[in-house]
């Protein structure tokens, strides 16, 4: 989940990019002070997840909005109805869009991210998230990641080391990238990319207990889980989707990192209907 000091700037930045001097259809169009109800329903099977960003896009614009959930998030569920919400007809009109972009995407990244762990379910792999997220929304992406089974990789930069080919090659090479990165952050989660034995005997050496074995077929992943035994935590990533990912896991990885799941989610379709009350 993610608290709603996080959240707000966020769905108000959505609304000011949407609304911007006013919404002039619903100025011209909607009588004042009328009154209606929307409802918002899944339309496709899927994973629900966006609720908190969807209710406070109406309560942004509507304090007064009565808002009643008619679905869970986090489970698969065929379709049917999601969220009512009672209030000004035309904060609810203008609200509409905002509320629905980011509802549909978060549930898209949700259930894009519960057919990946279906496809992995009864192995010992974890399908991890990347990076590779919608700038501004990495937070709620990533808690759509975890409504849908998943399971986050680092936030940023700031919270782990993950050492990538390219600070190899400008450190001298991957076990003194190790070292170094040791030295400066002892107490800081420490993985490194690998792509042949020999870098995964390197990094090993340097004293990395995560590796990341990256775009390796699975005869090659599975050799170097049988080199690396217990002595490391082992990632696959690079070119996995729904199609290999079992394979992938059947190796014995431990974890299965996948861009795909923020950077290509389709959006799940959800529609809004109003109803003038009197």
């Amino acid at each position: 989940m993610i608290d709603r000091a996080e959240l707000e700037p966020i769905v108000r930045a959505a609304l000011a990019e949407d609304i911007a001097s006013g919404d002039i259809t619903t100025q011209a169009t909607v009588p004042e002070g009328a009154r209606a109800r929307a409802r918002i329903t899944q339309k496709q099977p899927g994973v629900l997840f966006g609720l908190d960003a969807a209710e406070l896009a109406f309560k942004l614009l509507d304090p007064d909005a009565r808002t009643a959930r008619l679905a869970d998030e986090g489970i698969w569920r065929g379709g049917g109805p999601v969220l009512d919400v009672e209030g000004s007809a035309a904060a609810l009109l203008s609200a509409e869009r905002t509320a629905l972009n980011l509802l549909q995407r978060l549930s898209g990244v949700a259930t894009l991210t519960a057919l990946y762990v279906e496809a992995v379910r009864g192995t010992r792999a974890r399908v991890l998230d990347t990076r590779k997220t919608t700038p501004g929304l990495r937070a709620l992406e990533k808690a759509a990641v975890v409504a849908g089974g998943g399971t986050n990789h680092r936030a940023g930069l700031y919270d782990a080391i993950l050492i990538k080919e390219n600070h190899a090659a400008m450190a001298g090479g991957v076990g003194e990238a190790v070292r170094k990165a040791r030295a400066a952050a002892p107490d800081v989660p420490l993985e490194v990319e690998c792509h042949t034995a020999e870098e995964v005997d390197e990094a090993l050496a340097a004293g990395a207990k995560r590796l990341l074995l990256d775009n390796m077929t699975p005869d090659e992943l599975r050799a170097i889980v049988e080199r690396v035994g217990d002595r490391a935590e082992l990632e696959a990533s690079g070119g996995i989707d729904l199609q290999t990912i079992r394979d992938v896991a059947g190796t014995g990885v431990h974890l299965i990192s996948v861009g795909a799941l923020t950077h290509s989610a389709p959006s799940l379709d959800l529609s809004l209907l109003l109803e003038p009350l009197p």
